[in-house]
């Protein structure tokens, strides 16, 4: 009662949403490996998922071949979500998303059944994730990857000062192998070998002139 009334400009004037606003779900396609635990979470039953099984070959071989599902169809009804984001909740990959777009009404209740391609498309609209607390404590995924990198970048080192070190013991050795070879005496003090005598030329007979 103490404020003055303020008219809303929309849609000429877009409202300022919350960051966790719940506006739309979005998919991220590359994440999804198809486990069907959103879908089974759903109170609404909403959620429409199919795939099919494709045999992946061999890494090395003499290994076996694997199978993997592939996604075919993920679709959502938003005419029976209710928004309560469970979906979102279990999913272990981080394959859904929250994003803060609303203007989706449509005329007729079946175009409200999004396929994956329109759920694609919102991850454009997926905001960045807020920052975190500087004194909150590292994520342990976090910490598991920099203590592995640092292990990685640990061993990098040692191996290139241990191809460093072989390196200089090999220099060392070239540059100390002519000084162990016996050195020869100048000429002056060589022993001279005894000349032998010279034979005298035998005379040839002259030819006719």
């Amino acid at each position: 009662m103490t404020k003055k009334t303020v008219t809303a400009q929309y849609p000429d004037v877009q409202p300022e949403l919350p960051p966790r606003s719940r506006g739309v779900i979005g998919l991220f396609e590359e994440n999804c490996t198809v486990c069907m635990l959103c879908a089974r979470e759903c109170p609404d039953w909403c959620i429409y998922i199919d795939s099919h099984k494709e045999t992946v070959p061999a890494a090395a071989p003499g290994g076996r071949e694997r199978s993997r599902n592939v996604l075919d169809r993920f679709a959502i009804d938003f005419s029976l979500c209710m928004y309560c984001g469970i979906c979102i909740e279990v999913c272990p990959f981080d394959a859904l998303f929250w994003s803060p777009e609303f203007e989706y009404a449509e005329t007729d209740i079946l175009e409200l059944t999004h396929e994956r391609d329109k759920l694609r498309e919102w991850m454009w609209t997926v905001p960045e994730p807020p920052a975190l607390d500087p004194a909150a404590e590292e994520p342990k995924e976090i910490a598991a990857a920099r203590k592995t990198a640092d292990k990685l970048e640990a061993a990098r080192q040692a191996e290139q000062a241990e191809q460093a070190a072989q390196a200089e013991q090999a220099e060392q050795a070239e540059q100390a192998a002519p000084a162990e070879q016996p050195q020869q005496p100048p000429k002056s003090q060589q022993p001279q070998q005894p000349q032998q005598p010279q034979q005298p030329e035998q005379n040839r007979p002259e030819g006719d002139a």
